[in-house]
């Protein structure tokens, strides 16, 4: 058999044990503060069918969909056919694709579950996902992504408590500084209605959602470019330049949209959501109404998120926003629901930069046991035994070693104490337990090293 390079497919990534340990400490915070609020687990099959996923995500998404060609002879209901094309070849070799995100799959879900289900329906999902994206910094072709959806119900509650949920993983995590960004989809066709430009807003948003980036000269020059006039710039810059706190920006919105009906809707659904916000203790989170958010208008029916740290220079690290008919694309219309995701590849990098990931995160096994002999090594694995019998995880070095490389183990793995065992041991039962961080070394029992590990 010929030498294969070892190598991994360009966009995808290996994982080490301390890695591992990282990224489930963070999906298990998230997760545990998802199940708090009655949020609960499901998982759909990496791969769906090539027809439930084409068609939701735009021209240029469809073609970053990854495609499984049929398996068997997958071309020969190809062969023979004239002036074939790629995109008549597709039906006929692939039916399956592996999935492009999470949210798809969830309405396919909701559609075929739909008599099994509580409405409303509260669900998370953390699961890879796979886009055939020109891999570069920060962008990957198999990530994973980490959503919470609730389906079946209009309240604004949901949007609150979305914002609580984001307040609580985070600062669990160890935030110390992060912003809840705001807007609402309404409020921005509101400002759209205001300019005489209704046909426009996506247009209108995409350039202000820019504003942190290229600055308001740079918004002004895109607005001239999609087609927007001296005049429309002039009633847009008051408005996406508003000061205050959010009661003062709402008060402000209500003035300037006092003649569209969609603009005030919106500002009452924020007005909302902070009233049940001031039922709720946040405990690190800024929560900021921000009218240049324009995040998935293309999507996003009424309140939009998107989370941001201010103690790291990261782009945003959750976001989401509420939709109204996310089931319709399946047949089942008038489903309304809102969802948030955390981005947790990035969450990731701004825990390492702050270094912010609990030492003791680094811990698989708590104890090693060393053993000198062949004697020795009979002699501790009834110990061994005892030690996992009581839940602690520990791990004896297998005989033949010396004690040195024995110990470099320990001092690798960041194993915090070892149990050394040689003749003294043995014949007074008294065992040597040395902790690793502060080298000091006392003798104990087998019990009292259970209780001392426990």
């Amino acid at each position: 058999m010929a030498n294969v390079k070892a190598a991994i497919p360009k966009g995808t990534r290996d994982f080490g044990p301390v890695v591992m340990i990282r990224r489930n400490y963070i999906f298990d915070t998230i997760k545990k503060v998802f199940k708090k609020y009655g949020y609960q687990e499901i998982q759909t099959p990496t791969m769906e069918n090539l027809d439930t996923l084409t068609g939701k995500y735009g021209d240029e998404g469809d073609q970053l969909i990854f495609k499984i060609i049929n398996s068997g002879d997958y071309f020969s209901k190809a062969e023979g056919k004239e002036n074939i094309t790629s995109k008549s070849l597709l039906p006929l070799i692939s039916e399956k694709a592996l999935r492009y995100d999470l949210t798809v799959p969830f309405a396919r879900y909701v559609v075929m579950h739909q008599n099994e289900i509580t409405s409303p329906f509260k669900r998370f999902q953390i699961q890879p996902v796979w886009r055939a994206d020109r891999p570069q910094k920060g962008r990957y072709r198999e990530f994973y992504q980490c959503d919470a959806d609730v389906v079946g119900s209009d309240s604004l509650l949901n949007e609150a408590e979305f914002i609580c949920i984001y307040d609580e993983a985070l600062s669990a995590l160890g935030l110390q500084d992060f912003t809840i960004k705001i807007n609402n989809r309404k409020i921005l066709s509101g400002i759209a209605e205001l300019i005489g430009k209704p046909d426009m807003i996506v247009d209108m948003t995409v350039a202000i959602d820019k504003l942190d980036k290229i600055g308001l000269d740079g918004v002004v020059k895109e607005l001239l470019d999609k087609g927007f006039e001296e005049k429309d710039i002039s009633i847009l810059k008051p408005v996406i330049l508003l000061s205050g706190n959010n009661q003062e920006k709402l008060n402000s919105l209500k003035t300037v949209l006092k003649n569209s009906e969609i603009g005030l809707n919106g500002v009452a659904e924020i007005e909302k959501i902070f009233s049940y916000l001031s039922n709720f203790s946040l405990q690190k989170a800024k929560v900021e109404l921000d009218l240049t958010l324009a995040r998935g208008l293309n999507y996003y029916t009424g309140c939009i998120f998107e989370v941001k740290t201010n103690e790291a220079a990261m782009g945003s690290i959750g976001g989401g926003g509420r939709y109204d008919d996310l089931t319709g694309m399946f047949g089942k219309d008038g489903l309304t629901g809102v969802g948030i995701s955390f981005g947790a590849d990035r969450i990731y990098d701004v825990l390492e930069e702050l270094n912010l990931f609990p030492s003791t995160q680094t811990e698989s096994t708590k104890v090693l046991i060393c053993v000198f002999g062949e004697a020795e090594e009979a002699f501790a694995i009834p110990i061994l035994n005892q030690l996992r019998l009581a839940d602690i995880n520990a791990e004896l070095f297998p005989f033949g070693a010396k004690m040195k490389k024995q110990m470099q183990y320990a001092n690798d793995k960041a194993i915090p104490y070892v149990v050394i065992i040689g003749g003294d041991e043995m014949q007074s039962g008294l065992l040597s337990l040395k902790n690793m961080e502060s080298g000091e070394q006392v003798k104990v029992s087998v019990d009292d090293l259970i209780n001392r590990l426990t």
